[in-house]
């Protein structure tokens, strides 16, 4: 995975913003995470849904039966940094994570299961709720 990872996040890098294979014309950021036991910096590629200043990012795991890594790393350090497009280029985003519920995350997992149906087969995939994390700009 961790080579199909650092393939997305140069194909991002090298074509502001915009990948192509199975993401083909999805909203993708890079998530720039700490490890919650280790301290490392690690950069993850994910699909996200812009929502005004917000982005919001799903801890699918393509419906695997636990949360990603990156979720854990996100609840013990919420305070991250995101690489999102940005007209020809890429722009560095300071944001705070924070899990939603409620109407907010049903919103937000609703409209993303219907532009993105993928989602909806990873929530049928798997007994567990999958987080919503809403990314929101910070100074």
């Amino acid at each position: 995975m961790a080579d199909f990872n650092q393939q997305v996040i140069e194909e991002f890098r090298g074509n502001s913003g915009r990948v192509g294979g199975p993401f083909e014309g999805s909203p993708m950021v890079l998530l720039h995470h700490t490890g919650a036991r280790t301290g490392t910096e690690r950069v993850t590629p994910l699909m996200s849904r812009p929502d005004g200043d917000d982005l919001y990012i799903f801890a699918s795991k393509a419906g695997a039966p636990d949360n990603p890594d990156w979720f854990h790393n996100l609840v013990a350090n919420p305070e991250v940094v995101v690489e999102v497009p940005a007209g020809d280029g890429i722009a560095t985003r300071p944001v705070r994570a924070e899990v939603v519920e409620g109407d907010e995350r049903e919103r937000a997992w609703e409209g993303q299961k219907q532009d993105w149906p993928q989602f909806a087969g990873y929530e049928a995939s798997t007994d567990r709720v999958i987080p919503v994390i809403a990314l929101r700009p910070r100074a």
